[in-house]
């Protein structure tokens, strides 16, 4: 099914307006599975994509939105939140929590609301890009927008950024 007729396409771009987000959905032409591939097809640096990663807290979901220049450190995020563990969650497990395959997790529209860490990392970008439902589709947010479109919380979830910023009027 093209992403333009993608329900699940449908109700994030339901779902951003209903939370009066102003960005609008762009559908690439190739996958953007992987940060890297989505920040070469938008011409920006990695650091601004926020990839969505799904995690197993116990049963439970938890979404962190991290930035595309590093990774998440599980033992980090788990002592964050006072757990003993925190696992990277299976593709079923995203699929029944999200309703949105790997690759094109958004940060909303799912069945219920899930738990989000929102990386401190993105905030360093005036525009981010984040997943909107499926590997080909995805939207210009901000880091505060971010926050308020998921109630996540800001933490630091991994390593300090592999890349350094672009000045504000060089990004897109």
């Amino acid at each position: 099914m093209p992403p333009a007729d993608s329900p699940r396409v449908a109700e994030v771009v339901r779902r951003l307006r209903e939370a009066g987000a102003t960005g609008e959905v762009r559908e690439l032409t190739d996958s953007a599975r992987t940060a890297a591939q989505a920040a070469a097809q938008l011409g920006v640096p990695v650091g601004a994509i926020a990839n969505s990663l799904v995690f197993d807290v116990g049963g439970s979901p938890l979404l962190v939105l991290t930035s595309g220049a590093h990774r998440v450190d599980t033992g980090l995020v788990a002592a964050l939140l006072g757990v003993p563990e925190v696992r990277v969650a299976r593709p079923d497990f995203v699929r029944e929590h999200t309703g949105q395959a790997i690759g094109g997790v958004a940060p909303v529209g799912h069945p219920a609301p899930i738990g989000t860490l929102v990386d401190v990392e993105l905030a360093r970008f005036a525009q981010v890009w984040a997943a909107a439902g499926h590997p080909h589709t995805v939207f210009p947010t901000t880091y505060d927008e971010l926050l308020r479109l998921t109630e996540g919380t800001p933490a630091e979830v991994g390593p300090g950024p592999t890349e350094p910023a672009l000045p504000e009027a060089v990004q897109a």
